[in-house]
């Protein structure tokens, strides 16, 4: 397998070699997985396997733009994501929360686009700015990353508004933001913790309550978190085996087939299988930061490191949710999860890395 992008048709075609072929591993592996978890059931693996080929071509395509046209079309993806956050609020649907827009044969979660649009205005808006941030380059960022978070902190989806707010951050802070100001907002966000936790609704106050007491409400609130520390332990070394998992056959894993999937796979191939599939990610990370690494220019290694960032904090938040170091936010196991969006957005994202490394040479 090549080391660097391969040409199928030299200078049409480029991508990653050894990139897509980890992607591909984790994605096969991660069908194999979910047709476990969702109780033998083919059409919805069918279903998965359509929308990854769907993102498998959306990262292809991605590969092939250069960095200027993304520069380009920057302000218009991130005005359209804008608004379609606020369609979502006036004609959104969902249960429980307001996150979709359903177009009769299209239904998509518009913050998904926000994941890829604030990194990439932010890294637009800096990269013919003098470096490190001046304060008022600063604010203007602040502001850009601020607006969607707040609109989808009001759906409300809070693990996607965390997701996107710190895409925005890690590029400032790959811009060279000074630390006292990154102290300085966190000091904020500290002291403003009582009105936001004031703003939050009931249920969400729940999870994180839930979250540093879990056996306090053990067959309501705690239920899913306890299950699934449950369906981890039961694993053991080995696992019990594919489809033998009892959590998740016997219906006491909650959602078995998306968020609570990684507890599936440590109950059915337990620590080994665990292991194996986290040194896999490992390696998708150290691949697409070598990538990134070689890429020259300011505003390939802002949004390209932003975007790395992206998948290792998607992978994070899961496992800390799966094993309760971190509360329920409902977000996903990247690229094993059931569900389309998500995956396209990463899968985007793994294409633009690889369009800024392949076309390196040709970058100021």
């Amino acid at each position: 397998m090549s080391t660097g992008p391969i040409d199928l048709r030299p200078g049409l075609l480029r991508f990653d070699g050894w990139l897509l072929g980890l992607l591909a591993a984790l994605m096969a592996f991660g069908l194999l997985v979910l047709y476990s978890a969702s109780d033998g059931s083919m059409a919805l693996v069918v279903r998965q396997a359509v929308r990854l080929g769907i993102g498998g071509v959306l990262m292809l395509i991605a590969a092939q733009v250069p960095a200027s046209a993304y520069r380009r079309w920057a302000p218009w993806l991130y005005a359209g994501g804008i608004t379609l956050l606020i369609g979502v609020l006036l004609f959104g649907v969902g249960r429980g929360a307001q996150r979709w827009l359903d177009l009769g044969l299209l239904r998509f979660q518009p913050s998904e686009i926000m994941k890829i649009a604030v990194p990439l205005m932010v890294a637009t808006w800096m990269h013919q700015k003098p470096l490190p941030p001046t304060l008022k380059d600063f604010a203007a960022c602040a502001v850009l990353i601020g607006v969607p978070t707040g609109l989808i902190v009001v759906q409300p989806d809070l693990g996607t508004s965390v997701l996107v707010a710190g895409g925005g951050v890690m590029v400032l802070f790959l811009a060279g933001v000074r630390w006292r100001w990154i102290l300085l907002g966190l000091a904020g966000l500290v002291a403003a913790m009582p009105l936001i936790w004031s703003k939050l609704h009931d249920y969400q106050k729940n999870r994180v309550l839930t979250f540093l007491n879990p056996e306090s409400d053990p067959l309501g609130e705690g239920w899913n978190i306890i299950q699934s520390k449950i369906a981890v332990g039961t694993g053991g070394l080995t696992g019990r085996g594919w489809m033998e998992g009892s959590q998740s056959r016997l219906e006491f894993l909650p959602e078995p087939h998306t968020d609570f999937i990684l507890a599936v796979l440590s109950e059915e191939f337990g620590f080994l299988g665990v292991a194996a599939v986290l040194l896999l990610y490992v390696a998708i990370l150290l691949r697409a930061m070598h990538l990134v690494g070689q890429t020259r220019g300011v505003f390939g290694r802002m949004l390209g490191g932003s975007l790395v960032f992206l998948f290792f904090v998607y992978l994070l938040v899961n496992a800390g949710m799966v094993s309760g170091v971190l509360p329920v936010v409902g977000v996903p196991l990247p690229l094993i999860s059931y569900g389309g969006t998500s995956a396209a957005t990463l899968l985007t994202g793994f294409g633009i890395i690889m369009g800024l490394y392949s076309r390196r040479k040709l970058m100021r």
